[in-house]
């Protein structure tokens, strides 16, 4: 097996999500490799007529894009990363992490698996969906929520 270097990791923000990071850096660690973080903020469907409520200076996809960068950014800086590339995107999470992945060249995506069971899981879940739309290896770390 060759060594990873360049690793990807999809952050959701989750109460346990640090399980995750501490996981992609110990890989990091391991392989000697590049370390990316992402996080996808979902498009809002909005109404037609609603954005007239909000006003047009209220972008509210772009505030919570904003959001996103902040946190990610505390994220990284609590795992005591330095240097690590972070992305905020905007759209389907599944496609925009395979793309990212892409995009960067990463051989390895590391995502949560919160293991859901009945209507969750039959509406498919993130980790599922990289696993079966990535061109590179895929770890689910089994978060504890």
């Amino acid at each position: 097996m060759e060594k990873y270097t360049h690793i990807l990791v999809a952050v959701d923000f989750a109460a346990d999500s640090t399980l995750l990071g501490e996981r992609a850096v110990e890989l990091q660690t391991l392989y000697g490799a590049r370390l990316s973080f992402v996080h996808t903020v979902e498009h809002i469907p909005l109404e037609p007529g609603s954005e007239l409520l909000m006003g047009p200076e209220f972008d509210l996809e772009q505030q919570l894009v904003d959001g996103a960068r902040s946190r990610l950014a505390e994220y990284v800086k609590q795992l005591g990363i330095t240097g690590a590339d972070q992305h905020v995107t905007l759209g389907s999470t599944k496609n925009e992490i395979t793309r990212l992945a892409q995009e960067l060249q990463a051989d390895l995506i590391v995502v949560g698996s919160h293991g859901r069971h009945g209507l969750a899981l039959l509406l498919g879940s993130t980790a599922n969906g990289v696993l079966h739309a990535a061109s590179c290896d895929v770890l689910a770390v089994r978060m504890k929520s």
